[in-house]
């Protein structure tokens, strides 16, 4: 017995003395460092402790872990700029579809948090009291502060009325939002006006916050959209963010870009901070609520549904989607080209789940209905949930032009999976919730050359962080935070596709958050080391 107790006593004074001897809590070795500024990688080790990167170069000293990353890529963690998870983080932290792409923080908000402006200080404690696998940082809603003050009903806000929006824009701004969103083609967002926006940027300004935009119009009227979007940021003395930028009109692929792309690029010639994230795909997709004129829905979301129910109404609202876009009214269906080139997919009910991956086209003629009216039948029998669908409304050769450009950066517009492998929180079963990072290196890398490596990997990491303010994120440098990604480049691909949205990606191996190894070995470690970012208000 004694001899047992003495070797089990040296055993442990053997662990002791390597753990006392470790220099470092983990040295990533040999690998090929991409910095995320651009820069061409070096072969190097990264040493880390305590949450941040302390060594780059050859690191003599021990890591409590060590890992071999010969043959490697070590890249900054991706930053996911247009990211949906505000209220999946709340239900699961686990994130497991982001860190399977390399994505190790999250900023999102298009409709703002799960919480009024006042909760959000709750709001954040609650993410990282249950634990997030990731960072997170969001937007504040200026539909939020609408809704909050006068319905979700058309109509210009009186003077008091948008004063009291500006307040909740405030209470917002200093609880840690990095500005204010909207979602212009939808409503009731729909129903803000320009100068409305403006008087809420103001208020963001004076934080030195953003404004973040799905804009009122993605297809034909694209351009006066972003002039708008660049109107609110020069007047309201924002910064403006562009949501998923995209020309998402069939009629004009190759044209709108580059007049948008122009537009944009002479605002900034002028010093206009204004700058765009997009996904790598095809097809956007959305609620087929959106197949409905914005007027059916201006005195509220009730009233709205009882207009679609009413067959007159709807005598109507089919000769208006057959007509095109209307002022207030983005019509997808027109800007993809036709029912043709709208595919279900998610009805949310037993009744039309057949019909999941068929276009709006097949199922009106299988079901002897005009496809409007088969979109809208789908979306009343799904409620209270909302019927999705996917838009093919946007052309490869657009997407790679605004990739091109040194000021986008890349979102997935996706949530983190509450249950892998589903849909996502809103149902949405795109591709995009589970390859958008790898993609861009597999595709416009690897396959198709449009980007290099190195600026690839810019656009997913110091940009982004650099953009956001970030400071201590999205580079491979002394002093920042740890938030590594090691990959296999041969061995990566994006696997998601339209008929296997949930695919995993291959090639990631593994993901670091915060100094803790969050992912590895094709599965997540079940750490929780991710941070509610919050913005400073350093009022101006």
């Amino acid at each position: 017995m004694m001899k047992r107790t003495l070797l089990w006593a040296g055993v442990s004074m053997l662990f002791a003395a390597h753990a006392a001897a470790a220099d470092h809590d983990l040295v990533i070795r040999g690998g090929r460092v991409l910095d995320g500024a651009g820069n061409p990688w070096v072969r190097a080790d990264v040493a880390v402790k305590d949450g941040r990167v302390v060594q780059v170069g050859q690191v003599p000293g021990q890591g409590t872990r060590e890992i071999d990353a010969t043959g490697r890529y070590v890249s900054p963690g991706f930053i996911d700029m247009m990211d949906q998870s505000g209220a999946a983080l709340l239900k699961d932290g686990a994130a497991e579809n982001k860190l399977r792409m390399g994505v190790t923080t999250l900023i999102g908000g298009e409709g703002g948090p799960p919480v009024p402006a006042a909760g959000m200080p709750a709001y954040f404690k609650q993410l990282e009291t249950q634990g997030i696998a990731v960072n997170f940082g969001t937007y504040y809603s200026s539909t939020q502060a609408r809704v909050h003050v006068m319905g979700d009903a058309a109509g210009a806000p009186t003077r008091k009325q948008l004063d009291a929006m500006g307040e909740q824009v405030k209470i917002a701004m200093e609880a840690g939002a990095f500005g204010i969103s909207s979602a212009l083609i939808y409503a009731p967002s729909s129903f803000q006006s320009t100068s409305d926006l403006i008087s809420l940027a103001k208020v963001a300004a004076q934080c030195d916050g953003f404004y973040a935009t799905h804009m009122r119009d993605e297809s034909e009227g694209v351009v006066k959209a972003i002039e708008e979007a660049i109107e609110i940021g020069e007047k309201g003395g924002v910064k403006v963010e562009i949501f998923h930028l995209k020309a998402a009109y069939a009629p004009e692929w190759g044209k709108l870009m580059p007049q948008a792309l122009a537009t944009i690029n002479a605002a900034r010639d002028r010093g206009v901070d204004v700058a765009a994230d997009l996904y790598p795909y095809t097809a956007g997709g959305t609620g087929l609520e959106i197949i409905a004129p914005s007027w059916v829905w201006a005195d509220g979301l009730e009233k709205g549904i009882e207009r679609v129910r009413d067959p007159k109404v709807r005598e109507r609202m089919k000769k208006e989607v057959a007509a095109g876009s209307m002022p207030g009214w983005s019509n997808l269906v027109h800007a993809s080209g036709g029912f043709q080139n709208v595919r279900l997919a998610n009805s949310f009910s037993d009744k039309y789940r057949r019909f999941h991956g068929k276009t709006l086209a097949e199922i009106g003629a299988e079901l002897n209905l005009d496809p409007a009216d088969a979109a809208w039948d789908i979306a009343l029998e799904g409620l209270p949930n909302r019927a999705v669908a996917l838009y093919f409304m946007i052309s490869e050769q657009d997407v790679q032009l605004a990739l091109r450009q040194p000021w986008v950066s890349i979102g997935s517009d996706a949530a983190a999976a509450v249950n892998y492998g589903s849909d996502g929180a809103i149902g949405l079963p795109h591709p995009r919730a589970y390859g958008t990072f790898p993609r861009i290196i597999a595709e416009y890398v690897k396959r198709n050359h449009v980007l290099t490596l190195e600026d690839a990997v810019r656009k997913m990491t110091s940009w982004p962080a650099q953009r956001m303010g970030l400071s201590d994120r999205g580079l491979i440098r002394e002093g920042m935070r740890a938030d590594i990604v090691l990959f296999d480049l041969d061995a990566l691909d994006d696997v998601a596709s339209w008929d296997t949205p949930a695919g995993a990606p291959t090639g990631i191996e593994t993901v670091i958050v915060n100094g803790v190894v969050s992912f590895e070995g094709g599965k997540p470690t079940g750490a929780r080391a991710g941070s509610a970012l919050r913005h400073a208000c350093r009022t101006r």
